[in-house]
């Protein structure tokens, strides 16, 4: 069986290397929190002090941790994965981040004999817990298909999507996507609240014709249930949102719809939500309308 090497057991981690641990494999973990990690060592992983030690105990090291910062420093710092990793090894990195250091770290990688995939994941804490995730991978297609096998323990819609970056990029199409969704979301079912109707049946009607989305049928009953806890952080969120306006600069191209949107986040988190769950949009919609 192959060794393999998990850092970053949040909301989404800990439901994604468990399905590993499920699988039979010997798994080394890391979190900056090891409280976060308890759950997963008494299920058998093994404990690691840092990301160079889980790189030198494994075959496979997969990351998906906060922000771009947190990607270079465990990947990329003094007791980086990439301190430890033997060659021949595989890093993936799971964590919604920038295309340039996906790429950055696929080069350097490179240049010490492993390989790299950026692998960011959609499906939010539903699809971590369910294994139903999407993964939109880039990198080398032998490196990629190496992988597959550990992929499809933690999803079921997996895509190769091209060289180095490009599952970074594929990424960022689909949070631009889901930001203008999700005001669509909290304005309907802010509407049927004002109108008087039942949100559930709203949502089991609409949801199930042209206004159907992910986002109305997964976060729309949290929402008219008054459960705003995190699926995926706002605060995240806000970071995914502020790589794709970054992206799109670069590219001088235009995006309003993203733009309005991250707007409206960055307001959700200066009244303190940054914490909660990205359909807690609804709540600043909410005090916009004094309901």
């Amino acid at each position: 069986m192959k060794r393999i090497g998990w850092i970053g057991t949040g909301v989404m981690g800990r439901s994604m290397c468990t399905h590993i641990l499920s699988k039979g494999y010997e798994v080394f973990i890391f979190n900056r929190s090891r409280s976060k990690a308890e759950y997963l060592i008494s299920e058998g992983a093994i404990w690691c002090s840092n990301p160079r030690e889980v790189a030198e105990k494994s075959d496979f090291v997969f990351t998906i941790v906060g922000y771009p910062a947190d990607v270079e420093e465990v990947i990329l710092g003094s007791d980086g994965v990439l301190t430890g990793a033997r060659e021949g090894s595989v890093l993936v990195d799971m964590t919604t981040s920038e295309p340039s250091l996906a790429l950055r770290i696929y080069e350097e990688s490179k240049a010490r004999s492993i390989d790299a995939l950026d692998a960011p994941v959609s499906g939010g804490d539903v699809g971590a817990r369910e294994a139903s995730l999407a993964i939109m991978v880039g990198g080398e297609r032998q490196t990629f298909d190496r992988v597959l096998p550990l992929f499809k323990c933690m999803g079921n819609n997996i895509a190769y999507m091209g060289s180095a970056g490009a599952g970074q990029h594929t990424k960022a199409c689909n949070q631009i996507h889901i930001a203008t969704t999700m005001i669509g979301v909290v304005e309907s079912l802010l509407y049927a609240h004002k109108a008087g109707l039942d949100m559930l049946e709203m949502i089991a009607v609409i949801g199930k014709g042209a206004a159907g989305s992910w986002s109305i049928n997964n976060y729309g009953p949290r929402i008219a249930q008054g459960n705003f806890e995190p699926g995926f952080f706002i605060k995240h969120f806000v970071k995914d949102m502020d790589i794709a306006l970054k992206e799109a600069r670069r590219m001088n191209l235009s995006l309003p719809g993203l733009a309005m949107a991250h707007q409206f986040y960055v307001s959700a988190m200066a009244i303190g939500l940054e914490n909660m769950g990205t359909h807690s949009l609804y709540k600043l919609f909410e005090k916009l309308n004094g309901v």
